[in-house]
């Protein structure tokens, strides 16, 4: 907008001072020539305003020569070309690529897929399916094969067949001639994402049309749709159906007698690791991992588990296709508000099938900016000139392609019938498909464009978005300052032994012990308590002794601290006084206090072993100060009066 401003104003009063005078006012102050802009002097004040805990550094002026310094240090940086070293490079390339993830999504889909999953966990539906398998890269005939099959199967149900017995006649579902194709009741992620879509979409009592997921073709029959039960936290134990050869008791029996023991008030817990064949779960007294409905692979014992109401709730023994189990409901957990679960969901969805929603919605919207359309003569081209070569993963680069010919362009990048050709060859090693070429050209091209406009936008980052910009060049100078502050100041100082002891020598009266005393100081919020400890400390009781006479029955009514302390420890109150023997009983943090003192440690000075982290410390900010100094010297800085006062006039507004 500046820029577009500046343009305007020169062609209205084409007089080239006025523009030149704009720009130096926008100039805040110079490096070396190099010019810093107030309005980055202002953005990075008010970002750090809050951050900073030095009231002094909240001062306009006092904030404007450690922005110089930042700017001293930074020119400093480049000029040892810190930023050309290979780590450096590597560390930041890393960071950019993290980054960028936060700026290559469709915020509005993540939005409305977040609240479609809140909606599908607060509601589970009970849902029968018809499958119709087919493999995920299946000829285009098999796939039609399978429609019509499951389209035909629909119409008899139409004309009265009923779905559970077209699902055991028909189903390719293994578990459909024993359940006619129920799957019971599930919620949002129990399912992949089309079928649970397919489930959610059809109304109660009526059948879908035929879908198709990674496993083929699907019809859902929707049976009901209710509020969600949350998930449960229970243990277990399981007496397994299948008779171990030296066991002369039948499951049954076996079940029955762990149920009789927990009814004479034997532990659960103790009983489970004794007895529970479910071996990992065992081990923890028969705790199992939380669930939903629909997550496990049992109804039978997901409805005795929901049917528990009370915590510490037994079930009786129930039979499940694993075994028997008796179950010990520890927690329900109901589905929480949409504000705390908005987080978690939306971690699901990035890590599953609903992510490639979110991206290809995102790929499209690019595709629109950049002004991209399909080309359908190159799509036509390549089914032309692939050959069966490539079912064998054995195709190569026709020598007759027009290799320089435009595929598209991608704002100032050119993609041309040499890049897409090398694409389908790499494409061919990973595919397992007897697709037409028509199919797999048409494919190959979506996908190509989708990662070539996306790594367009992604390498242009810095021009497309200014936050992204701010926030990497920001990165990109904190990242070295930290090199070059490693390598100039800290590391220097810690290195510089002789240097140490000398500062330590020239600087002895900043480092000693404060007055400190050796005590042991009771706590109490009842006053009673505290003036009978006081009593017994005064006859010489021990803090052991003491103790064991006032924490009885379980009831802990003080609380000894024992240390060397300094004034400001924090058992001791503001008015503690220094003295030996028992204190005066003293109110600190809303509760009472008294202290027995044993010895008072005057203050004394400290050894450079004891004072070597301080000492490192300030030595480092002692280098640094002289090294600014010089940097001074180095690099003329050159403040601009006027903009300055311009700055601080906004700053303080």
């Amino acid at each position: 907008m500046k820029k577009h401003l500046l343009i305007v104003l020169y062609i209205c009063f084409a007089v080239s001072t006025i523009t030149g005078q704009m720009v130096t006012n926008n100039v805040l102050f110079t490096v070396d020539e190099d010019p810093v802009y107030v309005d980055e002097f202002k953005r990075v004040y008010n970002k750090n305003l809050d951050l900073v805990k030095d009231d002094s550094q909240k001062d306009v002026d006092t904030y404007l020569e450690l922005f110089i310094n930042y700017k001293l240090k930074l020119k400093e940086a480049k000029a040892m070309e810190l930023h050309e070293k290979p780590k450096y490079k590597r560390e930041f390339a890393s960071y950019r690529k993290q980054l960028t993830k936060n700026y290559l999504t469709d915020t509005d889909v993540t939005e409305a897929l977040v609240r479609e999953a809140y909606e599908r966990t607060s509601y589970e539906v009970r849902a029968s399916h018809i499958l119709i398998r087919i493999p995920e890269n299946a000829p285009d005939e098999d796939t039609l094969k399978a429609y019509n099959k499951l389209r035909d199967i629909k119409k008899e149900i139409i004309a009265g067949l009923d779905f559970v017995s077209a699902a055991k006649k028909y189903s390719e579902d293994p578990t459909a001639a024993e359940n006619g194709g129920d799957l019971g009741y599930f919620g949002g992620f129990r399912m992949v994402y089309d079928f649970e879509n397919a489930a959610f979409n059809t109304k109660i009592g009526e059948v879908s049309t035929p879908f198709r997921t990674k496993f083929g073709y699907h019809m859902v029959k929707v049976i009901d749709r209710r509020k969600s039960k949350g998930e449960l936290t229970v243990a277990h134990i399981m007496v397994s159906n299948k008779k171990q050869t030296d066991s002369l008791v039948q499951p049954e029996d076996r079940i029955n007698d762990i149920y009789k023991k927990l009814q004479q008030g034997e532990s659960f817990e103790s009983l489970a690791m004794q007895f529970s064949e479910d071996k990992a779960s065992a081990k923890k007294g028969g705790r199992l991992n939380r669930f939903g409905k629909g997550q496990l692979s049992s109804p039978e014992f997901e409805d005795a588990a929901f049917n528990l109401t009370e915590n510490d709730d037994i079930s009786k023994p129930v039979k499940t296709n694993f075994g028997w189990h008796i179950i010990k409901l520890i927690e329900k957990h109901p589905v929480s508000s949409f504000e705390d679960m908005r987080s978690e969901l939306e971690a699901k969805i990035k890590r599953g099938s609903r992510s490639k929603i979110i991206s290809t919605s995102f790929i499209n919207t690019l595709k629109r900016k950049y002004e991209l359309k399909r080309n359908q003569d190159a799509i036509n081209y390549f089914a032309d000139v692939m050959t069966d070569d490539f079912y064998n993963r054995t195709w190569t680069v026709p020598e007759k392609i027009e290799k320089n010919k435009t595929l598209l362009n991608i704002a100032k990048k050119t993609l041309t019938y040499e890049d897409f050709a090398n694409y389908l060859v790499a494409l061919q090693r990973k595919m397992n498909t007897k697709e037409s070429f028509e199919t797999i050209v048409s494919k190959a091209y979506d996908d190509y464009v989708g990662k070539e406009v996306l790594k367009y936008y992604e390498d242009h980052l810095e021009e497309e978005n200014e936050d992204f910009k701010i926030i990497v060049e920001e990165y990109r100078d904190g990242l070295l300052l930290f090199d070059l502050m490693e390598s100039e100041i800290w590391n220097a100082a810690r290195k510089d032994s002789v240097g140490l002891k000398s500062y330590f020598e020239k600087n002895t009266l900043k480092y000693h012990w404060k007055r400190r005393i050796v005590a042991t100081v009771a706590s109490s919020v009842d006053e009673s308590i505290i003036k009978k400890v006081s009593n017994y400390l005064k006859k010489g009781w021990s803090a052991d002794k003491i103790k064991e006479t006032i924490n009885q029955n379980g009831k802990l009514g003080v609380i000894f601290t024992k240390d060397t302390m300094a004034a400001n420890h924090q058992a001791l109150p503001k008015e503690f006084k220094f003295k030996k023997g028992v204190s005066d009983i003293l109110k600190h943090n809303e509760a009472f206090i008294v202290g027995k003192v044993d010895d008072i440690i005057n203050q004394k000075p400290k050894t450079f072993k004891e004072a070597r982290g301080p000492v490192i410390s300030d030595y480092q900010a002692y280098i640094e100060k002289n090294w600014l100094k010089s940097l001074r010297k180095k690099y003329k800085v050159n403040v601009k009066p006027v903009a300055l006062q311009r700055a601080k006039k906004e700053m303080t507004n």
